[in-house]
């Protein structure tokens, strides 16, 4: 079972490079990723274990139900300039739909996931989880929230969605979404068994305006 260090997550951009790059002549500004609701689900209290791995919980031996999912993400300004030193925090169900750290709404939650992690962006803006892939539960579509806050960063609350994901145009808050910026909250995930049997990798890219 792979423990996730900064290695491993450092060794997610060498290995499969950066989608989030912008090649030298790009010239169009980029679209801000568009808001969205916190939702009613944000941890009351905050576990122990609280980084970046949501698959393995500290003291426990067992892996969370669930495909896993490397979420290497990059946080940038319009113009596709890393934002350094922002905290981003993300939160979602488990696999049975169910999240944790909520008070009696998160019994029967599964013991070994996390549901809760935070990263800090590197210089190049990098950010780096390793998770499992959302599920959908009684009236939402899958998905993941997120928070991005920082001295000097405006703090932006979205939620980021599965491609080709058939429940995203019933969502409510999916087609809150101006369909221009959709592409900015969709999580294209792809095989990446060089990272664990099994896993997938999306690359989302955050588009903060500073």
């Amino acid at each position: 079972m792979p423990v996730i260090t900064r290695r491993l997550l450092l060794g997610t951009a060498a290995a499969l490079g950066s989608v989030s790059a912008l090649p030298a002549f790009a010239e169009a500004r980029l679209v801000p990723t568009p808001p969205s609701s916190e939702g009613p689900f944000y941890p009351r209290s905050f576990p122990l274990d609280a980084d970046t791995d949501l698959v393995q919980v500290a003291g426990r031996s067992g892996r969370a139900r669930g495909v896993v999912v490397y979420l290497a993400g990059k946080l940038v300004n319009p113009d596709g300039k890393p934002i350094s030193g922002a905290e981003v925090e993300i939160w979602h169900c488990d696999a049975g739909g169910i999240y944790h750290h909520v008070g009696s709404a998160s019994r029967g939650a599964d013991p070994n996931f996390q549901g809760y992690g935070k990263a800090r962006t590197g210089a190049d803006g990098a950010f780096r989880f390793r998770t499992i892939k959302p599920v959908p539960y009684p009236g939402r579509t899958p998905h993941i929230h997120v928070i991005v806050k920082g001295q000097g960063v405006p703090k932006l609350t979205t939620q980021l969605f599965n491609e080709g994901e058939p429940q995203n145009e019933r969502d409510f808050l999916f087609r809150s979404i101006a369909p221009a910026a959709r592409e900015g909250v969709i999580m294209k995930f792809r095989p990446a068994p060089q990272l664990e049997d099994g896993a997938l990798l999306a690359e989302p890219r955050l588009v903060l305006e500073v």
